[in-house]
């Protein structure tokens, strides 16, 4: 970008701009809150999910109040995703090749220019086109400029200035290739530093329509560069309201739905939390999911703690069934991101797993050597790359992962020195390394049980020095899995903070029955 752009000015450039990227950037959300209301539909009671009474009967409710309602959830959801998603952007908008929709911009976009070339082949040339493109390419230039770019703001309004422009028309005396010159320079000075190389082709350029064309083309990505630029302008002002904003809009959602009013209509977060208490305090679940808080199974014991409770409850996500239970209402808009740590989680688990069954079973000097484990690391994980997918088949994949370990061992061991495993190890080996396909593997299961407990110390641990330590057997997924750690403990303590004094009001019914 050009030196005439005062770098010192970036924060005046988000406040300036944020409120005309406003637009833009709920356009782009549109999505979550369509996402959102489609979880929502599909919520229906299940046959796992407790009825409930609703605290009130359904009320009949206006166009207007839906609209509103459905504003907010879009507003919520992209105030969320900004704060909660540190790698949000806006992306320019690309429709599917063969959709019916890009057929008729298409056209209409055709129709458009070719009626501009027309127009400019006449004699004399007619410019009513080109004269309106060029007051919109003012205006989106003008859009562009801070409060104090003074000097740049009186030189477009000058060399753009549409009223003479259509004199000079009328009097055969535009020359809009010098105009076009003029945008493309002011485009330069303008636009972010990975667009310079765009703006240098247009000068190539030298038919009027088709540099029209790109210039537009080019303007639309500086747009989505200033809305990016807005949003990360006013991030670090969103994180410190976005707790009591998101808390502020949920409780409006509720009291605008038909059938929601309070706390006591959020079925699904109840029912969530009275099984989380359930298992603690009757530790049903002692060897699948970490307690992560004092239970015991008498009914004389002592209540769990509140915290403990929610702990254990977000716990419970990462072994969440999607596809038949409904996600609790209030952490509806992070459940693709609790899909995806559960499935990393379950990739990190079954390769934990074969590295384990590998060492125990390896020469007690191969696993020492961390050269070599890491190597077999990543060649399982490569193997296993593909695990997040429905049409992946788990118990083909660890046949061949048996495969290429003996292999890989048998060639370590042969350059170490030591003997290559007999034909019963290698057989052996294989038979354990594909029963960890299944969830009821003895091994799979406890290095499922290891890996949940490292998450639930670590999200008791409160970032407080020193962090847990990983569980025996996930010393070579310990990286991966303090990456998975940090992501659900950051995405839990936000959600706590906004849905607290729901949670708290809640359990403080639960704990309290006999």
């Amino acid at each position: 970008m050009s030196e005439n752009l005062d770098k010192s000015n970036i924060n005046e450039a988000g406040k300036s701009k944020s409120n005309d990227s406003e637009q833009g950037l709920e356009d782009t959300v549109e999505g979550s809150e369509e996402a959102l209301q489609k979880k929502i539909k599909s919520g229906s009671p299940s046959t796992q999910r407790v009825q409930r009474p609703h605290s009130s009967p359904p009320r009949f409710v206006t166009v207007e109040e839906l609209l509103e309602t459905a504003k907010g959830v879009t507003n919520m959801a992209l105030a969320h995703e900004i704060v909660v998603n540190g790698n949000f952007r806006i992306k320019p908008v690309e429709l599917p090749e063969d959709s019916l929709e890009k057929r008729v911009k298409d056209i209409v976009h055709k129709a458009f220019w070719d009626c501009l070339s027309v127009q400019l082949s006449e004699d004399p040339p007619a410019y009513d086109h080109a004269i309106r493109l060029l007051g919109e390419i003012k205006e989106t230039l003008l859009s562009f400029l801070l409060p104090g770019h003074t000097r740049l703001r009186n030189q477009i309004r000058e060399v753009l200035d549409l009223d003479l422009i259509k004199q000079e028309a009328e009097h055969g005396a535009l020359d809009i290739s010098k105009l076009a010159e003029f945008i493309i320079g002011m485009m330069g000075t303008l636009c972010a530093p990975a667009r310079d190389e765009e703006v240098k082709k247009l000068k190539d350029i030298k038919e009027i329509v088709p540099l029209f064309r790109a210039i537009f083309s080019v303007l639309d990505l500086m747009k989505v560069d200033m809305a990016n630029f807005a949003v990360s302008s006013i991030r670090p002002h969103l994180m410190q309201q976005s707790v009591e904003y998101e808390r502020k809009k949920f409780q409006e959602l509720l009291e605008k739905q038909p059938t929601l009013s309070s706390t006591d209509s959020l079925d699904f977060v109840t029912q969530w939390l009275e099984e989380a208490t359930d298992d603690l305090m009757n530790q049903k679940h002692k060897h699948a999911l970490p307690a992560g808080g004092g239970a015991a199974g008498s009914g004389d014991a002592p209540r769990p703690d509140p915290v403990a409770v929610q702990d254990y409850a977000y716990l419970k996500l990462l072994k969440w069934d999607h596809l038949r239970r409904p996600f609790p209402e209030t952490v509806l808009m992070d459940q693709a991101r609790f899909q995806e740590l559960q499935l990393q989680l379950g990739h990190l688990t079954v390769l934990g797993a074969v590295l384990l069954v590998t060492f125990s079973m390896a020469a007690p000097g191969v696993s020492s050597q961390a050269d070599f484990a890491e190597k077999l690391k990543t060649t399982v994980k490569i193997l296993l790359t593909d695990m997040h997918l429905p049409s992946f088949h788990l118990e083909d994949a660890l046949s061949g992962v048996g495969e290429k370990v003996c292999l890989e061992v048998n060639s370590h061991l042969a350059l170490c020195g030591f003997s290559p495993l007999t034909t019963d190890k290698e057989t052996a080996l294989k038979g354990q390394i594909q029963a960890v396909a299944s969830p009821d593997d003895p091994i799979r299961r406890i290095m499922d049980v290891r890996v949940l407990t490292f998450l639930g110390s670590y999200l008791a641990s409160g970032h407080q020095k020193p962090l847990p330590t990983a569980p025996g057997g996930l010393g070579l997924v310990k990286k991966e899995l303090e990456e998975v750690a940090i992501k659900f403990v950051r995405l839990v303590n936000y959600n706590k903070m906004v849905f607290s004094p729901y949670y708290d009001s809640i359990l403080s019914k639960i704990l309290v029955r006999p």
